[in-house]
Order: structure tokens, then sequence, then C-alpha cells
């Protein structure tokens, strides 16, 4: 099984060829953001703001890394737990999102956003934060530095690796099962 190059941002169309199992290589720029940073994004959303990051395209990794030791650009980068993101989603999705990154299961309500809006939902090696932060090549925060370690960031990415967990027409690797997906795949 080879793993797919994908260079964000990602078109819907890329979008739509990956499948629940597949594994890819993402390089390019993703943001980080997690529940408190996604509150305040859909908080401007409701007052008719603009965000503060271009969504378009875009892959948002839910994450909260640690500082960095010297002569790193990020500490450990692991994925946090997804689902404290579920009220947030759909409305990034709506406006293009194309990507998630994290870890656990999603809500009916982001699956079905995700079917509409033909974005994915990446999977992150949780217990791996360290080797994970390797393939990360440029971090900055973007805004809300007060949030600390759950600022928004812009990360530059090189061979990122991840799993497709949920694809664009809704199928679910952790419904789906491994053992099922490796006999589909032959």
């Amino acid at each position: 099984m080879d793993n797919i190059a994908l260079t964000t941002p990602i078109s819907k169309a890329d979008a739509k060829k990956l499948r629940a199992g597949d594994t890819v290589l993402l390089s390019g720029t993703i943001y980080t953001a997690r529940d408190a940073a996604h509150a305040r994004l859909v908080e401007l959303l409701d007052k008719g703001e603009k965000l503060p990051i271009d969504v378009e395209g875009a892959v948002i990794y839910y994450v909260g890394p640690t500082p960095a030791k010297p002569g790193q650009v990020i500490g450990s980068a692991g994925p946090t737990t997804s689902y404290r993101m579920d009220a947030y989603a759909p409305r990034l999705l709506d406006l293009g999102l194309r990507g998630m990154l994290g870890k656990g299961k999603r809500s009916q309500d982001v699956i079905d956003s995700m079917k509409k809006n033909g974005a994915v939902y990446f999977g992150a090696i949780g217990g791996a934060a360290a080797l994970i932060a390797k393939s990360i090549t440029a971090a900055e925060v973007v805004c809300y530095e007060d949030l600390g370690s759950e600022a928004i960031r812009r990360l530059t990415v090189k061979d990122f690796p991840a799993t497709v967990i949920i694809d664009s027409e809704g199928n679910n690797l952790y419904e789906i099962g491994v053992q099922n997906y490796l006999a589909s795949r032959g």
C-alpha cells in the first residue's frame, strides 16, 4: 500500500479521490486550532467578521504543541481528541475547509457536513508526538497568542504522515474495521 503525496491547499477534486484507509503524506501549510480557537472563529462568523486565516482548501490540525526546545521549530505535536471541535467544524466546512486532522470519532453532523462539502478527516498517530514534530519544518503563531499552546499556528509540513479516517463520501475507517479494510484492498 503506497502513501499518497498530498499538497495543501487541497482541492475538492483531490479530497474526493481519497478513501477511508488511504495513507497520505501531507506537505505545505496546515493550521493548528483546538476548541478555544474554534469558538473564537465561530464567534467572528456569528458577528459577520472575516476569519484571521483562509480556510478554503485548508487543513486544520487539532493540536496544542509543547514549546520548542532550542534548535527545534516546535515541541511535541501529537493530535488531540477531535470531537471537541464537532460543534464548530460544520461552519468551517461550509466555508471550504477541506481537511481536519486529529484523533478519535466524529459526530454524524460533522460527517454529513464533510459529505456535503467534499472534505476529509485525517487521523494522526497518537503517542508519536515527537516523531510527528519532525515533519514540521516551520511554525508561527497567526492569532490568539493569549491561548498559549492553543493559539492558531501556521505550520509548514513536509511528508506529514496521516490516514484518511473518514472520506468525503462518509466511509469511516472506524466502522469499516481494519480487517474489512485490508480484505477490500486485496
